[in-house]
């Protein structure tokens, strides 16, 4: 108090801290999933993709994270705006009775510091696009990207030997349609062609 002879405690209103603690607990699991995911990586890369069942489950926990850390970051950047409304030094003065006296002037002595809060925020958003971003790449280690990979090479191979044959069935069709249109006149003109000359020869 103004006078010195009594101390008086006021509290914020509101509690925020569970959109903190929920923010850090999402923070502190994905950190850890990493850690572990990189050792996999590096050391049992082969025994990774030998079993289906690991990319799977590295595809599941990666959308999951990427969610949840849309959803602490988004809860974190209203309570920090909660936050800052709550201490701001206009509201606190409110809280302190003695500053509802006309005859006495509050004032602050050090302004608001927001920096340190607010990249938290903004490395919440980005830890949220770097996992989203690494889904796809998880997604290319799944069962699911290979088999539709194999099905659409199948795919296409069949197709490239359908137009491969049809060509050839075409030729088939000409030669035997002009074979039974002429008739073996095509044989019987080459052999006239042979023995014409050769019957001139003779009669030379």
């Amino acid at each position: 108090m103004c006078e010195g002879i009594r101390r008086e405690r006021v509290s914020l209103i509101g509690d925020y801290s569970s959109s903190a603690e929920f923010f850090v607990t999402i923070a502190v699991f994905a950190f850890l999933y990493s850690l572990t995911a990189t050792v996999v990586y590096i050391f049992f890369l082969n025994k990774y993709r030998e079993n289906s069942r690991g990319p799977l489950i590295d595809f599941v926990v990666t959308v999951v994270f990427s969610f949840m850390w849309l959803v602490c970051s988004s809860a974190w950047a209203k309570a920090l705006s909660d936050v800052k409304v709550a201490t701001d030094p206009d509201e606190v003065q409110l809280l302190i009775p003695a500053c509802k006296d006309q005859t006495n002037k509050c004032g602050t002595v050090h302004g608001s510091r927001w920096s340190g809060l607010n990249t938290s925020v903004v490395f919440g958003f980005l830890n949220f696009v770097l996992w989203a971003g690494n889904i796809w790449f998880v997604f290319k280690e799944t069962g699911w990207h290979k088999g539709a990979s194999r099905l659409a090479g199948v795919t296409t191979e069949k197709q490239g030997g359908t137009f491969s044959e049809q060509p050839y069935n075409q030729r088939g069709f000409d030669q035997a349609g002009s074979y039974n249109t002429d008739g073996n006149i095509g044989h019987e003109s080459e052999y006239s062609q042979v023995g014409g000359p050769t019957s001139y020869s003779n009669q030379m």
